[in-house]
C-alpha cells in the first residue's frame, strides 16, 4: 500500500472539507446517476417515477427516477481510518469472512429471518450482515419509502432493483434477494472487505474507487459505523438487549 499517496489524500481531503464549510450549506447533497456522473444540488424531490433536482444554481431539472442512483448528503467529515482497497485492516467491522455460514444466523428476531438465511445462502453472504443492513436501512419496514426515493425492506433505489430484476420492490423476498445479492457483488469487489462493500452500499462504488476508501461523507461514516455497531454486538455473549 502506498502509504504516503493515502496521507496525501487525507490532507486533501480535509482541506476539501474546509472549503465546503464555507461555500456549501449543511442540507447540499450530491445526487448520483446511473451513467457515473454526479450532480450537487440544493434540494430534490423524489415522486413515484420521476425526480426534481434544484441545481445550486437555482435551475431545476426533472428526470426519470430510475436514472438517480443515489442521492448523498453532501457534508464531509475528517476521513475514517484509512480502509483502502489495497487491504488495509483498520476498518471498524470485525476481521472475518463475510461468506455464508449457517452458524452464524441474522442478528434479530423477526419473521424475514427464514427469507434473509435463504438469500444469504444463495449469494454466500454472512446472514448478520445482510440483518445489519436491513436494521440500518429500513428497520425492517418492507413498505417503507424514503425521501430519497429508496423503497422496502432493503431500501433499493429504482435503479438498483430494475439492475437486479426487481418489478416490486415492497415484495420482501425480491427485496431481500435483490439486496444481498447487491452485498455480494460489492464484496466480490471489494475483496471481501465489509468496510468498503458496505460503505459502497451507501454511497456507491463509485464513490469508493474515487476516494481509495470509505468516502467521507458524514451519513456514509455514520453509516458504516451502525451497521458494524448491529454486527459487534452480536457478537458478544447473548443477552435479551442483543436480540433486541
Amino acid at each position: 500500500m502506498n502509504t504516503p499517496n493515502i496521507a496525501s489524500r487525507r490532507t486533501s481531503w480535509l482541506l476539501a472539507a474546509a472549503a465546503l464549510c464555507v461555500t456549501t450549506s449543511a442540507s447540499a447533497e450530491i445526487a448520483l446517476f446511473t451513467n457515473g456522473r454526479t450532480l450537487k444540488i440544493s434540494a430534490f424531490s423524489a415522486q413515484d417515477d420521476s425526480m426534481s433536482l434544484t441545481l445550486q444554481s437555482g435551475g431545476k431539472i426533472t428526470l426519470p427516477i430510475e436514472q438517480i442512483e443515489r442521492i448523498i448528503d453532501d457534508e464531509w467529515v475528517p476521513p475514517p481510518p484509512v480502509v483502502t482497497r489495497e487491504g488495509s485492516k483498520e476498518g471498524v467491522f470485525p476481521e472475518r469472512s463475510w461468506k455464508y455460514d449457517e452458524t452464524i444466523t441474522p442478528i434479530f428476531q423477526t419473521k424475514f429471518n427464514p427469507i434473509i438465511v435463504a438469500a444469504a445462502k444463495k449469494f454466500d453472504v454472512d446472514a448478520a450482515l445482510v440483518s445489519a443492513v436491513i436494521k440500518a436501512e429500513s428497520d425492517y419496514n418492507p413498505r417503507t419509502v424514503s425521501h430519497k426515493g429508496a423503497r422496502g425492506l432493503m431500501q433499493l433505489m429504482p435503479a438498483t432493483a430494475r439492475r437486479f430484476g426487481v418489478s416490486d420492490s415492497f415484495d420482501p423476498v425480491a427485496n431481500i434477494h435483490a439486496g444481498t445479492r447487491y452485498l455480494r457483488w460489492l464484496l466480490n469487489k471489494f475483496e471481501g472487505n465489509a468496510d468498503l462493500a458496505v460503505a459502497a452500499y451507501n454511497a456507491g462504488e463509485g464513490n469508493v474507487w474515487k476516494y481509495n476508501g470509505v468516502p467521507p461523507f458524514r451519513e456514509t461514516v455514520q453509516y458504516i459505523k451502525r451497521v458494524a455497531g448491529h454486527v459487534r454486538k452480536a457478537s458478544e455473549p447473548l443477552t435479551a438487549a442483543n436480540r433486541s
